[in-house]
């Protein structure tokens, strides 16, 4: 659901985070708003973001997203621009944000962010997954049924 204008991405996804759902299992999902600079969201709107290695963690009491790569916008003023890597502070409400530090706090458990998009209102927003690792195994499973939903798929068509 991408809506595009002259100017770019008024709403719509920016980034999606694919490898995360293959690599965790997701527990539970928060809508988190992100502190962005001016020059961020220019490049935002451009689509141009990255959220493939990126983690949320606790820092000083609040939650941060580290290791997004949000690249500078090169329209933005000398000295105005941003550092593309640098860490960014997330809005959740503080019943999330305490549920949120209690998970990280769990042995084997991670939040790791699963879009960034644009919600209606034009305000950048972040989905965060609360997620456990899984196992190698887990995953040679997953790619098993994949395959296998796949291949009955296609005889199902021949069929009809």
């Amino acid at each position: 659901m991408k809506k595009t204008t002259s100017k770019g991405i008024s709403h719509g996804r920016v980034a999606e985070n694919r490898r995360a759902k293959f690599d965790y299992s997701i527990v539970d999902t928060i809508e988190a708003g992100i502190v962005l600079l001016g020059s961020e969201v220019k490049s935002l709107r451009l689509g141009r973001a990255s959220i493939a290695e990126s983690y949320a963690t606790e820092e000083s009491g609040h939650v941060v997203l580290i290791n997004s790569n949000i690249p500078e916008y090169s329209s933005a003023a000398s000295g105005q621009n941003h550092e593309p890597k640098r860490v960014r502070r997330l809005l959740i409400h503080k019943k999330e944000r305490n549920k949120i530090l209690g998970q990280i706090k769990k042995d084997g458990c991670t939040v790791v962010p699963l879009s960034l998009f644009f919600n209606q209102r034009g305000l950048a927003k972040i989905s965060l997954g609360i997620a456990e690792g899984k196992k190698k195994v887990d995953k040679r499973e997953v790619i098993k049924k994949r395959d296998w939903d796949r291949e009955k798929h296609r005889l199902l068509k021949n069929n009809n």
